[in-house]
């Protein structure tokens, strides 16, 4: 185990009905506060009207953002920095998923930066200071509800690229299992996907001796494979739906990165294609992750035995180390096929004509690397994509 500082200022505000008590936690920062959400669904589920009225009764003014996608674009970004410079606004709400609370990370920073936010997801420039934020969540995946992490699409060009700083932690997320009732079954599927990635990317780790975070992240894989199919026959389990959403906010809230180095190059892959194809990052992670899997496994072959072993119930007693390895990728793909994912790109209507030009684009040279586990060139990662084909 590595040396490590952890430290997670987000409150939490977990349960039923706690969507009642964002005025009185938004009013303790700002008196203004820009509402940003995606479509109409929070308004078709009653989230909308609450959301509204318990602002309004803390005496909270509101202005706002609607329009959010998923895979968000860098184009609303900079309409959400006009507009809370225009209006002085103090903070940001954002209700939705985690393509909502991305989108409201990165209007937060462009908001007190002079110069263009994308400077951030270049590298060009790191983020100083930045606009509090709140979230209600309504989606359980991408876990940015309790994060450091924001990623955006600049839509030119087709880039997703991702930012990190402790300064867009927001400062509260409301989590209501209720407020996933209502989602999509393939909705669902991907925000599993999306959770047991960042399971998996923390999971694979050169870093010996972490037997106490290796068990916290197998409980929580197991937690998402239990409880999923039981939400997608039952979509109104409030206990199911529970246990997810907790499992979704502590896979990427950093309390399980401790004393560990994760990978992340199948996140990085993964991003060249929903960059480009816009496909939702879940699906995308569903068909990247088992072809990493198959491309490096040898590289530490015992911790893939364990891995199947410990998640996927592989005894291994009955196969080689090798096998066994093998059999755990083979369950990870199963599952999400059983859950109505694709796990390759062909059925996800993605030729192999552009995979050149991702793995180009993901290294952005011959001479970097992607991935901590096993650092893959922008060859290796043309055969991953061609793995997944």
């Amino acid at each position: 185990m590595i040396n490590f500082t952890f430290q997670n200022p987000t409150k939490i505000i977990f349960g039923k009905g706690t969507e009642k008590q964002v005025g009185k936690e938004v009013s303790q920062y700002a008196n203004k506060v820009l509402l940003h959400y995606g479509g109409g669904s929070i308004k078709k589920t009653g989230l909308y009207d609450r959301v509204v009225t318990s602002l309004k009764e803390a005496g909270i003014e509101i202005v706002e953002l609607s329009g959010v996608k998923p895979n968000p674009r860098l184009s609303l970004v900079y309409e959400g920095i006009r507009i809370c410079r225009e209006n002085n606004i103090g903070f940001i709400l954002a209700v939705g998923g985690g393509s909502v609370i991305d989108s409201a990370k990165a209007i937060a920073m462009g908001v007190v930066y002079d110069g263009d936010v994308w400077d951030f997801f270049t590298e060009k420039a790191v983020p100083q200071k930045a606009l509090p934020i709140g979230t209600i969540l309504t989606i359980p995946a991408a876990g940015s509800e309790a994060s450091t992490g924001c990623v955006i699409t600049k839509e030119e060009g087709g880039y997703k690229r991702a930012v990190n700083s402790e300064l867009i932690y927001p400062r509260f997320s409301i989590l209501n299992p209720e407020m996933a009732f209502t989602l999509p079954k393939y909705q669902v599927a991907c925000g599993a996907a999306d959770i047991l990635a960042h399971l998996m990317e923390r999971y694979f780790t050169n870093v010996p001796n972490v037997e106490l975070t290796d068990r916290l992240i197998e409980a929580t894989m197991k937690t998402i494979i239990n409880n999923i199919p039981i939400v997608l026959e039952q979509p109104d389990n409030y206990d199911a739906w529970a246990e997810i959403m907790w499992a979704g906010t502590v896979a990427h809230n950093n309390l399980l990165n401790t004393g560990r180095i994760g990978d992340w190059a199948s996140h990085d892959i993964e991003h060249e294609l929903s960059g480009i194809y816009d496909i939702a990052h879940g699906a995308g992670l569903a068909i990247i992750f088992p072809a990493w899997m198959k491309y490096v496994y040898k590289h530490d072959i015992n911790r893939f035995a364990q891995y199947a072993s410990r998640v996927w119930n592989v005894d291994l007693s009955l196969w080689s180390l090798e096998r066994a390895a093998l059999k755990g990728i083979e369950a990870l793909e199963n599952f999400f096929r059983s859950i109505g994912l694709v796990t390759r790109l062909k059925d996800a209507g993605i030729e192999d004509d552009r995979f050149e030009e991702m793995a180009q684009k993901c290294t952005g040279s011959d001479q970097y690397t992607v991935g901590n586990f096993v650092k893959l060139k922008s060859a290796d990662i043309v055969n991953i994509y061609n793995l997944a084909k």
